[in-house]
């Protein structure tokens, strides 16, 4: 029972640090993209259904169902599958499906227009908030206390990320339903860390030394989605925590985004960035990491979400040589080198769905013990419910972010998502984009401080 004490400290850290942060930006609701670019669905929309009909929903996610070799998308299509195959003649979901580069937009778009989907997949922190907080999503916690649903889950802890308090919405509670959890990571092919003589980093220093061995040997070190904004961010916020930024500083105004660790966490990432593929400004997030289970790139900075889209699309036998380590300290700083941002994808309903019924139970199908078990075994990523799964056939690299997140002191969320709404965190992201860009870091974070000044501090 190992694995599930070790659990148990995670979700115990997550509490702590008050969220489950997942990727991406997002625009607010009120700015949403206009109503008619809603995307592709993988089926038509059917028409509310009238007494005695089936009762239709639709279910939005940040993938392709049909087309994804992802291999936790694939899961989320079995839970629909089987859903729909159980309830066939009472309940029908239908999926809307888009990419995440475009998620937010088109859901707002569909918010905007009054057709928010029955249940749709959000990550908590500022993107959840704006749902939670403005009525669109409902609060969940009755169905949560009925029929003990809300026992089959691990800890309270889980729930960190989607619970909101008393400002608007409908009350105080829980607003989301957690999937999974993930760590980002750093992932490294072992054997090309072999044959360049490179050993696993502790230190940026010794990052910064790994990467010119791997490219003296003539690979590339690093490969990374800078076209993907939240891909950087996920960088930058480890660089600002490893030299001991603290964003509540941030938002009690006792120091501003000029603060020197955030000027030099920006020097650090141009640093970096010399051993990124030449492509990163370039490439998506799917691009980018198909480059590390191609064995183009010896290094992948990614959460542990990537472990289903490896496991999915790579080579027989490429899992084998896959290691995981956490990202490391920076020399000289003081800040706690252990802190592990943490993500959770979880699922809302649409406060107005006429089919709460049909929805709770569709949410249900995504935290069964079927679909746990295949989240662990499968998909590599760790279940909230207190499923038993067997850990011997589970992705060899689960066990790796296990050892992370053993060895981590406390976790925290992604920085787009951890400020004071989805504008100042896409603000932060387009900030690092133009630092890595190559423009100086102290006039780059003018955008951020701005913001602040305008909207945040009094």
């Amino acid at each position: 029972m190992k694995m599930r004490k070790i659990l148990a400290g995670i979700l115990s850290m997550a509490m702590t640090a008050g969220l489950l942060a997942g990727c991406g930006g997002a625009a607010p609701a009120d700015t949403a993209a206009p109503a008619a670019d809603t995307g592709a669905a993988t089926e038509e929309a059917a028409a509310p259904a009238t007494d005695g009909d089936v009762q239709e929903i639709s279910f939005m996610i940040w993938d392709d169902l049909e087309a994804s070799e992802d291999l936790i998308t694939k899961g989320y299509k079995e839970s629909v599958d089987r859903f729909n195959a159980d309830f066939a003649g009472k309940y029908h979901c239908t999926p809307i499906t888009t990419n995440l580069e475009e998620y937010y937009d088109k859901l707002n778009a569909l918010v905007a227009a009054g057709d928010t989907p029955d249940v749709f997949i959000a990550s908590p922190g500022a993107n959840l908030n704006d749902y939670a907080m403005t009525g669109v999503a409902a609060k969940l916690d009755d169905y949560l206390d009925a029929d003990g649903w809300k026992q089959t889950f691990t800890s309270d802890a889980v729930f960190a990320g989607g619970t909101y308090g008393d400002e608007g919405g409908d009350g105080p509670g829980i607003y989301a339903i957690p999937l999974n959890i993930a760590a980002a990571c750093v992932f490294y092919n072992t054997e090309m860390f072999e044959d360049a003589g490179a050993a696993v980093p502790k230190t940026f220093s010794e990052l910064l030394d790994t990467c010119q061995k791997l490219q003296d040997k003539g690979y590339t070190p690093i490969t990374i989605s800078a076209g993907t904004a939240w891909c950087l961010s996920m960088v930058a916020g480890y660089l600002c925590d490893r030299n001991g930024l603290n964003l509540q500083d941030i938002k009690d105004h006792k120091t501003d985004w000029k603060d020197e660790k955030v000027i030099k966490a920006g020097e650090q990432l141009q640093e970096l960035s010399q051993y990124f593929q030449k492509t990163a400004a370039g490439d998506d997030n799917d691009v980018a990491t198909a480059a590390f289970y191609n064995g183009e790139a010896a290094i992948l900075i990614q959460g542990s979400w990537a472990i289903g889209q490896i496991n999915g699309s790579c080579a027989e036998g490429f899992a084998d040589k896959v290691g995981v380590f956490a990202f490391p300290a920076v020399d000289g700083s003081s800040a706690d080198p252990n802190r592990v941002i943490a993500k959770s994808d979880s699922l809302c309903m649409s406060a107005a769905t006429q089919y709460p019924d049909a929805a709770i139970q569709l949410i249900k199908y995504f935290v069964d013990d079927t679909a746990s078990k295949y989240t662990a075994e499968i998909g590599g990523k760790i279940p909230v419910t207190s499923v038993q799964y067997d850990e011997s056939i589970a992705p060899p690299e689960l066990k790796y972010v296990m050892d992370v997140f053993k060895n981590a002191s406390s976790t925290f969320g992604f920085y787009n998502e951890s400020l004071a709404d989805t504008e100042a965190g896409s603000t932060f992201d387009n900030c690092f984009v133009e630092i890595f860009k190559g423009e100086d870091p102290e006039t780059a974070l003018d955008p951020i401080e701005d913001y602040y000044e305008m909207n945040v501090w009094e």
